[in-house]
């Protein structure tokens, strides 16, 4: 069954044509997929400066490749430098944003003013877009970024539609939101829960995710100091020790209850981009810096195909139920439209253990393919063998599936299972396939 959509807000586009699709990449061969599958921009990281220290991240020399790689394509490349710098942090940013501009990054993502002034000063053939930890939430202080000289902001994650629209209404001046990945229980992603937890600083690129973590509830029992001991004997350290000891965990669960948690359901906009695109949002984000080759491929091949098809045909334009399906074989959480169309409840946070979309493995990467012979062959990714159900999918919607019915090594000698990582196999195809079609299976 197919969905029509109707806007429900408009605004005024100012500086981009169509919006682009940017998506994340944390490492380069990341990088290389986001753009074949549709990416319009990829957003990564360097090896300083960054919040995602636990990613593969970027050296000059991979940043340059990637440029280049993107560059084929007509794809731009964006570098996060959104820390919150403390005093040791700043030794270095000018070398580090010249050699930014040197390889040809497009534009940086900041929050911190002292880089974004440092960067206008030292590398001003890069583009300063204002990060999402600015929490960024009205038009005010979107004109004062843009009188700061920045082309674009990223709004915080908690800006409704309605919103976006008087800030394109009223300032001249690009609008970047996330349309898509996971969501921060905090404001904005300014959270210091890893740092008192584990003392790793959330806005230094340290972040544990403590939210995603599961907790036990309990209240203090907690005796009355004045019915143990008396006003003298609390003045000794003794008495202290005696209260202390008769403080008690009163458990506020059973045994057999889920774990409370924090955890917030993912961002997923997939039903809505009409609005988007109406309003004005120039960029739609794509979350997941951390998240596989198989979750970039998929969840960029889907936005670009709706994204075209509505600039195709805006008054016919529907939500096709393959997207959908297409979109759960990426290992999501449970899904909502974050603060877009109304402020969340608690009907949207993780309580329960998390009910995830059928799980599938990225289990090969198409590197050639003989049209003569329908034979293609496959870099193995994830242990595959005959008879296991598949399915192949390259960019535009391209998908089917089929049965793994014979395995080749590349001498030609015949085998029952794939269970080399990264190891050339050859196989017969049902339909014709190219360079980077992707094939996977269910868990």
């Amino acid at each position: 069954m197919t969905t029509k959509v109707k806007p429900k807000f408009t605004g005024k586009r100012y500086r981009l044509d169509k919006p682009e699709l940017l998506a994340p990449a944390g490492n380069l061969e990341k990088l290389k997929f986001a753009v074949h599958y549709g990416a319009d921009a990829v957003y990564i990281g360097g090896q300083k400066y960054g919040l995602r220290s636990n990613a593969d991240n970027f050296s000059f020399e991979e940043m340059r490749e990637g440029v280049e790689f993107a560059n084929k394509y007509g794809a731009k490349v964006f570098v996060a430098t959104n820390i919150y710098a403390h005093n040791e942090d700043i030794e270095g940013i000018e070398a580090y944003l010249r050699k930014l501009e040197e390889v040809g990054i497009s534009a940086i993502i900041v929050a911190d003013p002292a880089i974004i002034e440092t960067a206008q000063r030292v590398a001003p053939g890069v583009e300063v877009h204002v990060s999402t930890q600015q929490s960024i939430a009205n038009w005010q202080t979107v004109q004062f970024w843009k009188e700061e000289g920045a082309p674009r902001v990223v709004l915080a994650r908690e800006t409704s539609l309605e919103e976006i629209a008087e800030m394109k209404s009223r300032v001249d001046v690009e609008i970047e939101a996330f349309i898509h990945g996971a969501m921060c229980s905090s404001y904005s992603g300014r959270c210091v829960l890893s740092n008192h937890f584990t003392d790793r600083d959330s806005n230094r690129g340290g972040c544990c995710q403590s939210c995603r973590w599961k907790y036990d509830l309990f209240e203090d029992g907690r005796p009355n100091l004045d019915e143990l001991v008396s006003a003298e004997e609390a003045a000794e350290s003794s008495a202290l020790e005696q209260f202390k000891v008769g403080i008690t965990q009163l458990p506020l669960f059973k045994e057999e209850d889920n774990h409370f948690a924090m955890s917030a359901k993912d961002l997923c906009m997939i039903d809505h981009l009409p609005e988007l695109i109406e309003v004005g949002v120039d960029s739609f984000k794509v979350e997941g810096r951390m998240k596989s080759i198989h979750y970039v491929a998929t969840v960029i091949n889907v936005y670009r195909q709706a994204i075209d098809s509505y600039l195709a045909d805006p008054d016919n334009y529907v939500v096709k139920p393959e997207w959908i399906e297409e979109m759960n074989k990426a290992a999501n959480r449970p899904v909502n439209t974050g603060f877009f169309i109304e402020d969340p409840d608690h009907e949207d946070h993780i309580y329960e253990p998390e009910d995830k979309a059928v799980p599938f493995d990225f289990a090969g990467l198409v590197m050639d393919y003989d049209a003569e012979t329908g034979i293609a062959t496959i870099q193995q990714r994830n242990h595959f063998k005959v008879g296991t159900e598949i399915e192949f999918f390259g960019p535009n919607g391209k998908f089917f599936k089929q049965t793994v019915e014979c395995i080749w090594d590349t001498e030609g000698n015949e085998l029952d299972v794939a269970r080399h990582p990264l190891q050339h196999v050859r196989m017969k195809v049902a339909q014709p396939v190219a360079y980077f079609d992707m094939m996977r299976k269910r868990k």
